[in-house]
């Protein structure tokens, strides 16, 4: 399944901020950035689990806010990209 997954982690202090870098650190682990606080994630239900449990010991429910939406497939047909675009599509040839 694909999934997107967004987050605003407060950084008013050095504790927010390290939590801010943990939760990307965590979302790189399954994903790729495709905005600064917005990550794709290509996970099977094991992974998607795990990546929640992971991010919500992170964050201060009252303070931070996650979301995680699943994406209709497939991708192409409703995903609409508008400027750059750098994510890599890790189903196709990772060299050409």
């Amino acid at each position: 399944m694909h999934i997107l997954v967004t987050y605003d982690v407060s950084t008013e202090t050095p504790a927010g901020r390290r939590r801010l870098q943990k939760v990307a650190l965590q979302c790189k682990n399954f994903g790729q950035r495709v905005q600064k606080s917005v990550f794709e994630c290509a996970v099977d239900e094991m992974n998607y689990e795990r990546l929640v449990r992971a991010l919500t010991k992170i964050i201060h429910k009252e303070e931070d806010s996650l979301r995680f939406y699943r994406l209709m497939e497939p991708l192409e047909k409703y995903l609409l990209v508008f400027g750059w675009d750098k994510k890599v599509d890790f189903e196709g040839p990772l060299v050409v």
